[in-house]
């Protein structure tokens, strides 16, 4: 019975040396005197203030991208033990003894040594040679950009890990796709191929370049599986439905899971918060929340209100009157209707309140029970302090001409009749009997007599003269198809009116209010918003000293100074490995080159290479030069401030190219054994002038050592490099 004891077990393995030295070696490079330098590098500056919120659970935007790679960045810093408390204010600032400076960076690191790796099973994947793979490897382990930009708390080298990762995969489920199809390993390839999509665009938005390109792959070949006779139409189907669940469905599901891990984690308020809807901010703890906590959630006849404009842009800023009036003229000779002046006010104010009033009584106190006021109904808007009633008419606004003045209307009996009867139309109604809500309910307010659109004009940049205290202009904008923003408000905070009596009534818009309203968003609900956000808001790009053009990468005439020692000659630039990136841009012209060559031989029936050869040709370009492309030839099109680190996910592809073409070369033109013995002397040469580059630059690399001045005017190999040198 225990027969089966007197065997021992045995467990075999396989091991690629290759990749385990490559590994090491990669770990090596940039793991290497990590803390090194304990002081803010370039970038660090940027993200390390998104960690500490993180660290603090205070919600923010960052218009640059997803939140997985800051969620990423902010592990490193809580398996660190970070409190959160450093003030990143400044490059070069010395860290702190609380900040874990080797935890904040070890994430990036480890992404930036796995690519090495990642570049060899690429290549061995495409069919190519260990000998090329091996090269290919060690192209990306030398190269000085690759290392300074995994070595800090950045993204790019998390992003272009994510990248390799995705392409690998794809590539090992092709391998799979004829002998194995829907066995475990393909299943496992294939959803690894989704998900290292999904993290890649989490972590920016350039990573949906490489998933395009994967996208377009996949596409082309089942397309080819189309054509298959041996494949019945229920095996297409399930083909099909396997990567539209693996490719689409889950990357869908996790870039969700992305922010509402990044939404669960921030529900503090704070700074940032100011930008989003009155809705996403008092669902967040403290802020906006403590304001309006309490507050009725259907607003009423009789109701006092705030109202919010909901682009809030360049600030935001609320409905606002007070008892000066318009100018007689204006600076330009224009005459005004001398009306009282309603503004758009960027600061909470007791003037901010006004109340909704039934045109149909007088009363201006909420009846029991509340009448609720719904889509489509009149009203008129009472401010609060000065009881004077909001009101347009076709009189041109100070600043914008073409559209009506607003005012709160003054009886001068000078034959102006009040013209204050507004229709309250709900944006985001469900039904033409919806309830206008507190915070939830986006409105716009149209004219009854004119048609014309409650409009914040001021919003584009416009604020009035001195005579109305530098506040944004409101308008009557004529009622057009479409709708902008501006038109549409929302109350923020909001009050049930007791007192009828106009002294009483002004104590009572200062005190809190009482009544419990629920103001919870849902997850999608906070997600579009959110989503929305980072898409469309955009910082007001100005020149810095370090962008540069899309031209200037491929010659690398361009660099960025990352870090200076404040007494020493020590620092580091973002410097490529000159040797490498010409190399790479010629590995891609003779690419070119010689693919139209084929092809033109082709067409003309004449086959240089044998067919396998060719496939194997294409599909290298396909991967390498197209992933070259696709990550570079956007940047032509894109109205953003442009730094020398954009071009790195492409410049990996690029360099992956280099042994597809020393390889074919070797096999296919170089025929003759002379020929052979000459390109590897070459290549053995060229190789050596790589690492010699690496060498030379090194100590710009890692900051060490120390250089002179005259040995760093000796590494200013182009005059477009700023190289710091101070003065002696």
């Amino acid at each position: 019975m225990l027969g089966f004891l007197k065997e021992p077990f045995v467990v075999t393995a396989e091991i690629n040396v290759n990749l385990v030295a490559l590994t090491v070696m990669g770990l090596i490079s940039r793991l290497w005197g990590l803390c090194y330098p304990r002081a803010v590098v370039f970038d660090e500056v940027y993200y390390g203030q998104f960690v500490s919120l993180y660290m603090k659970r205070i919600f923010f935007v960052d218009d640059s991208g997803p939140p997985f790679g800051h969620m990423l960045l902010a592990l490193g810093g809580y398996l660190g033990g970070f409190d959160g408390n450093f003030l990143w204010n400044r490059i070069g600032a010395e860290y702190s003894m609380n900040v874990p400076v080797w935890s904040l960076r070890l994430l990036p690191a480890l992404a930036g040594a796995l690519c090495v790796p990642l570049a060899y099973q690429i290549l061995v994947e495409l069919h190519f040679s260990h000998c090329a793979a091996l090269g290919a490897a060690l192209l990306i382990l030398l190269e000085n950009s690759l290392i300074t930009q995994s070595r800090f708390m950045l993204l790019e080298s998390i992003l272009i890990f994510f990248i390799l990762l995705a392409v690998l995969s794809y590539l090992k489920f092709y391998n799979l796709q004829k002998h194995s199809a829907f066995s475990g390993s393909w299943w496992f390839w294939l959803l690894l191929t989704g998900v290292a999509c999904s993290c890649a665009v989490g972590v920016k938005y350039m990573g949906l370049f490489t998933y395009m390109l994967l996208l377009a792959t996949a596409g082309l070949h089942f397309w080819h599986m189309i054509g298959d006779q041996n494949l019945s139409n229920v095996s297409l189907l399930c083909h099909f439905l396997a990567r539209g669940l693996a490719l689409i469905i889950i990357p869908m599901g996790l870039y969700l899971s992305f922010f509402y891990v990044h939404l669960a984690l921030l529900y503090r308020s704070g700074p940032h918060d100011q930008i989003m809807t009155s809705a996403f901010q008092a669902s967040l703890e403290g802020g906006l929340a403590r304001i309006t906590q309490g507050q009725p959630l259907e607003v009423a006849y009789g109701s006092q209100i705030t109202l919010r404009n909901v682009l809030g842009k360049p600030v935001q800023c609320w409905l606002h009157s007070h008892t000066n009036t318009y100018p007689i003229r204006y600076e330009n000779g224009r005459g005004s209707s001398h009306q009282q002046q309603v503004t758009c006010y960027p600061f909470k104010d007791v003037n901010n309140w006004w109340i909704v009033k039934d045109p149909g009584m007088q009363q201006l106190v909420v009846s029991n029970p509340p009448r609720p006021v719904r889509h489509g109904h009149i009203v008129q808007l009472v401010h609060g302090i000065t009881t004077r009633y909001l009101n347009t008419h076709d009189v041109a606004a100070p600043l914008s001409p073409h559209s009506q003045e607003v005012s709160c209307y003054i009886d001068y009996n000078i034959s102006m009749p009040a013209q204050n009867l507004w229709r309250v139309e709900i944006v985001n109604r469900e039904s033409d009997t919806d309830v206008w809500k507190t915070i939830l309910s986006e409105v716009r307010f149209v004219h009854v007599n004119t048609s014309a659109v409650l409009k914040a004009s001021g919003v584009i940049g416009a604020s009035l003269p001195e005579w109305g205290y530098r506040q944004l202009e409101v308008v009557g904008e004529k009622l057009s198809k479409g709708y902008h923003q501006s038109m549409v408000w929302n109350v923020e905070e909001h009050r049930y009116g007791k007192s009828q009596e106009q002294k009483e009534r002004e104590v009572e818009l200062h005190s809190p209010t009482q009544v419990d309203i629920s103001k919870n968003l849902s997850f999608m609900a906070k997600f579009t918003e959110l989503q929305w956000k980072i898409l469309t808001l955009k910082n007001e790009d100005t020149e810095h000293k370090y962008s540069s053009s899309a031209l200037d990468w491929i010659t690398m005439d361009t660099n960025i100074a990352y870090w200076l020692h404040p007494t020493s000659g020590a620092q580091i630039h973002l410097l490529g490995n000159v040797a490498t990136w010409a190399s790479a841009n010629a590995a891609a012209l003779v690419y070119l080159c010689l693919s139209l060559w084929y092809l033109l031989r082709r067409r003309r029936k004449i086959y240089d290479i044998p067919e396998d050869a060719w496939q194997l040709w294409m599909s290298a370009g396909g991967v390498c030069a197209g992933g070259w492309a696709v990550n570079y030839l956007p940047f032509f099109l894109m109205e953003k401030t442009l730094f020398l680190y954009h071009y790195l996910p492409a410049v990996t592809f690029q360099i992956l190219l280099i042994p597809v073409v020393l390889q074919h070369l070797a096999e296919h033109l170089c025929r003759s054994v002379l020929l052979k013995s000459m390109l590897s002397a070459l290549i053995v040469a060229w190789f050596s002038s790589v690492y010699f580059v690496y060498c030379t630059f090194s100590p710009m690399t890692y900051g060490q050592p120390a250089l002179s001045p005259t040995e760093l005017k000796a590494l200013r190999w182009k005059d477009t490099w700023n190289i710091l040198i101070r003065k002696q």
